[in-house]
This record gives structure tokens, sequence and C-alpha cells, in this order.
């Protein structure tokens, strides 16, 4: 597959769920590879508001190993982005250098856990029927039902390692300071530990706003999906790309409108409430104050041209050090790099995923 069909592929799968499994068909078999939904009675969120039954879905690969005391001792949970859901790891770029045979998580070593945040995958959202009825949800929502998957659900007492990308970065920080025994180690890739705000916040605003303007949206109350505010939803893909590759994709006017016209087209093929609460939802974000509760080892893994996490901003090298056993690495793409992009690039970080588990006790 040549460079410019593997950046489109990842592209669009940062656009919907559908997209999120975007050549996971591609992948052979993987041990043992499961699917479920676990459901939690009576969950409340942070709102206050109550869901009767919060359906959780998640995948699971790999076999459990188990101690003399019949725990699991070899589970890894996986976290994935805004836009994606369990299946993003099962893409090529990620199954395929991550999951073999002597690779950094090896299935037939690690019991690994790929979870569908609320508002994704098979997980409860808007679009199952309560539209602006469902709870509003933020990352500790999200994160306190993944605590809730992996422990009543899946048996799970004690993981093995948390790694999560972009959202599931932020929420691996999350973990990490609110169940800080509960891991050996946590890696947060394209993220960073503080609140969402200046570039971050104004392009998830630009998405809030035209769903809330649009005029077909009518308070969340549609019958027909309004498609208005999907106009603006390319800019997403500006910011999660680098210019290169962007460039690569479309290299002349044509095919650069080309492009824009098949990012909207995705875009309408989404939900307008599931697209405006999975956005609203990093609102409660913010690591920072609680930084020393981290107990666990801890990598954090940027990359220079992510616009999202603005390297010069220097977040990571004057919070990091108030981790205690944490690492930061700001890891360069290469020649193909892809900005944000490059958390579904396992060839590129993995490596590093490795050596942090061989340090971990």
């Amino acid at each position: 597959m040549r460079t410019h069909c593997v950046i489109r592929i990842l592209a669009l799968a940062m656009l919907g769920p559908m997209a999120a499994a975007s050549g996971a068909e591609n992948v052979r078999p993987l041990p043992n590879q499961q699917e479920g939904t676990f459901v939690v009675k009576d969950f409340r969120f942070q709102s206050g508001e109550t869901l009767p039954e919060l359906n959780l879905g998640y995948r699971t690969v790999g076999t459990p190993q188990r101690d003399s005391s019949g725990d699991i001792t070899n589970a890894v949970l996986l976290l994935h982005g805004t836009t994606g859901t369990g299946a993003q790891w099962l893409m090529p770029s990620l199954a395929e250098t991550l999951f073999r045979a002597g690779q950094p998580l090896d299935a037939g070593k690690y019991f690994l856990i790929l979870a569908d945040s609320i508002g994704l995958g098979r997980s409860s959202k808007p679009s199952d029927g309560l539209k602006t009825k469902f709870p509003h949800y933020g990352y500790r929502d999200m994160v306190e039902a993944q605590y809730r998957l992996v422990t009543e659900g899946l048996g799970v007492k004690h993981l093995r390692l948390v790694l999560g990308t972009s959202m599931g970065g932020m929420q691996t920080w999350l973990w990490a300071e609110r169940y800080p025994e509960m891991m050996d180690g946590a890696v947060a890739l394209t993220s960073q530990p503080v609140q969402i705000a200046g570039r971050n916040r104004l392009f998830r605003r630009i998405i809030i706003e035209a769903i809330r303007t649009d005029p077909d949206w009518n308070g969340g109350n549609y019958v027909t999906p309004p498609t208005r505010w999907a106009y603006a939803m390319p800019l997403m893909n500006i910011m999660v790309n680098s210019a290169p590759s962007l460039h690569e994709i479309g290299p002349t006017r044509e095919k650069a409108d080309a492009y824009y016209d098949q990012l909207v087209q995705a875009a309408k093929r989404l939900d307008a409430n599931d697209n405006l609460y999975r956005y609203e939802a990093s609102a409660d974000y913010n690591p920072l104050p609680d930084l020393e509760k981290i107990t666990a080892r801890f990598l954090a893994i940027n990359f220079p041209d992510d616009l999202i996490n603005a390297a010069e901003l220097k977040v990571l090298e004057r919070e990091m050090p108030r981790v205690k056993h944490g690492t930061a690495l700001l890891l360069p793409g290469g020649e193909k790099s892809m900005g944000h992009f490059n958390q579904l690039r396992g060839d590129l970080w993995g490596p590093y995923v490795a050596e942090f588990l061989k340090q971990l006790p």
C-alpha cells in the first residue's frame, strides 16, 4: 500500500467509529479474539444524572494468565481517541506492529482489553434513542466506566499496563491519578497533563458550535440528521495530520478539494449528537493538580509536529518532574511524520513501549 493511501485510511479513521476499523479486515487472526458488552446498572455521572443501564462494549485479545490466587496477571488496557473505538487497535498499522509474537504487546503473552469509551462503538450513546436527554458525560465518567468494565466485567484486579492515544492518552493520566495502585505502568501518547485550552480548545469549540448552530440540529431533537455542521469537520484533519502528509494527499488544488469533499461526506455519516457529546466531554479534563498522586511508572510520548499537543508549550518539560517515576519522550516522526496521527504508527513508538515494559517491576 502506497504511503498516501495509508495516510488517507488513517485520516478517515479519525472521522468516525465505523472508519476507525479501516483495514481491520486485513489483519490476520489474533489469538483468542473476542467481543462482548458489559452492562453497568444505575450508573451515576458526575453531573448527577443516572442511566439505568450503561452498556460498555469491548474486545479482548489473548488469554488471561493467573497466579496461585487465581488473579489475572497479564492484563493490558488499551484506550482509543476521540473519534475511535476499541477497533482502532485492530488497524494493520497497530495490530501488525504491536500484537504479533515478539512484538511489544505480544497477544500470546498479554491479555489485551480494547474498550469502547462511553459514547462510542458499542457503548451507550445519545443516538441509541435518548438524544440530548442522554446524560452529559466527561472524561472522568469514561474512566470510571472503564474501571468498572475491567474490575467488575472482566474480573481484573490489577493491570500490567494502561496505554492510550489522544483522548485515551488523556484518560491514561486520569487512570494513573485516580487508581494509582491499579497498574504497574502507564503510557500516554499524544496527550498532555493540562486543561484543554488555547489552540486545542479552539478547534473543539468550532466543531461544537458548528453542530449547535446548525439550523437542522433543532436542539438535538432532529428526525432527519443535520449535516451542515459537517463542512467544519475537515478542520479536525488539519489539526491531527502534518503539512507534508496532507500535501501528499492533496498535491494539487483539485485533489485537495476532492479530499475535503471526501472528509465532509464521511462526517455526514456521523450522528450530530454523538459527535457533540464526545467533543464536549473534554471540558472536565485537567490532571495537573494531582500529578503527585501518580505512583506507577509513567511514560509520555509526544511528537514535535503535533498541533494539538504543541511541543513549543513545553508542558511535559515543566510538569513531568512532579511525576515520581515519570519519563517524557518527544519522538521525531521522521520524513513521513504525520503529526498527531503518529499515534497510529505502532512501528514508530512500539519499541519504546517494549523497553518501558522491561523496566516495570
